[in-house]
């Protein structure tokens, strides 16, 4: 077998596979969007190629491919989450102010119904296939709510150890998600809604986006203290620590490329890991992106990563009622930006 001269001079093989699958990523598109408010999760469809996007009491339904505003979903105070199930035509949000769920049309984005949930600052929300039910994630309340969707009603609480971050489903009957509070990823089972694992992350501080290889049974847990955690899902035992870059929120993993990634909003870069083996990750690239970029949605068939940023003004004064106060959105500054292969 033909051999490269640099391999057999270093003495091992290097991973060809990550040579190959790694691209050459860039900021391509920015999309100027403007309006105030603050945002969360991103969520992306491919049926259209809309980009759902969280405004603190609205969310922005957009076309992914020139950013234009197709329609907004308003009564959604304090949203977070959103979660699309086609099947039905329906799609979710989580509203962290209202503690209740609003139900759209996926086809027209008009508002269907509201559901509570009865608990506090429902955030993170994921639509599990096995058991057809929604799980929202109640921040204040260290709980997770259960909704039927199809009878738009909630079925079941969910006791956790501590304030859910991200989650993430396998499509086979196990619902995940991070305990930040307490840099732990909790396993439940989504046909008895109970919980039947709980596990420490190794190397990691403040636990938030959550990933998940379902082939490879691997989940993806971006911390504070700029690592990945890399988790079996069967065993919990900790398989490897990725380096990201510094205050990360989301993470996302792409099965047709092998890639992992974390949108890191403190220094403004999208970090790239190949998946070598499920046990072996390398990173590619720490892409820039834009401070406060810390939230993402990927598209795997076009090969883009979504991510928003936008400019802030001063911080106001702590009160009594608002001891950490968040600064306001330079108006006009918010801005979708699309991270692609750089055009050759």
């Amino acid at each position: 077998m033909h051999r490269n001269p640099l391999v057999l001079a270093l003495g091992f093989i290097l991973p060809v596979a990550a040579f190959a699958a790694a691209p050459n990523y860039t900021v391509v598109q920015r999309h100027a969007i403007g309006q105030s408010g603050g945002w969360d999760y991103l969520t992306y469809s491919a049926d259209g190629h809309r980009l759902y996007v969280g405004r603190s009491d609205r969310v922005l339904v957009l076309d992914a491919d020139n950013g234009k505003i197709v329609a907004t979903i308003h009564g959604t105070d304090g949203v977070h989450g959103i979660a699309l199930v086609p099947k039905l035509g329906r799609g979710y949000t989580s509203n962290g102010r209202a503690d209740t769920l609003t139900e759209f049309d996926l086809a027209t984005s008009k508002v269907l119904r509201t559901i509570p949930v009865d608990g506090k600052n429902p955030d993170a929300l994921i639509y599990d296939s096995a058991s057809k039910h929604l799980f929202a994630f109640d921040g204040r309340s260290n709980e997770a709510s259960v909704v039927d969707p199809a009878a738009g009603k909630l079925i079941a609480k969910i006791p956790l150890s501590g304030k859910p971050e991200f989650a993430a489903s396998d499509g086979a009957g196990n619902v995940y998600v991070n305990i930040e509070d307490t840099a732990q990823l909790a396993r439940i089972d989504s046909a008895t809604n109970k919980v039947t694992a709980l596990w420490k992350l190794a190397d990691c501080e403040e636990p938030s986006g959550l990933a998940i290889d379902v082939a490879h049974h691997r989940l993806f847990s971006v911390c504070q203290n700029r690592n990945m955690a890399v988790t079996d899902a069967q065993s919990g035992k900790s398989v490897a620590s990725v380096a990201i870059g510094e205050g990360p929120d989301a993470a996302g993993f792409d099965p047709t490329r092998n890639l992992v990634y974390s949108s890191n909003g403190h220094d403004g870069t999208l970090t790239v890991a190949h998946e070598d083996d499920p046990d072996h990750y390398s990173v590619i690239a720490n892409v820039p992106t834009q401070e406060s970029a810390r939230t993402m949605a990927l598209d795997t068939d076009g090969n883009r990563i979504f991510t928003v940023a936008a400019k802030f003004g001063s911080r106001p004064a702590p009160t009594k009622t608002n001891p950490h106060p968040w600064p306001a959105v330079v108006e006009g500054s918010f801005t979708v930006l699309v991270v692609g292969e750089r055009p050759h």
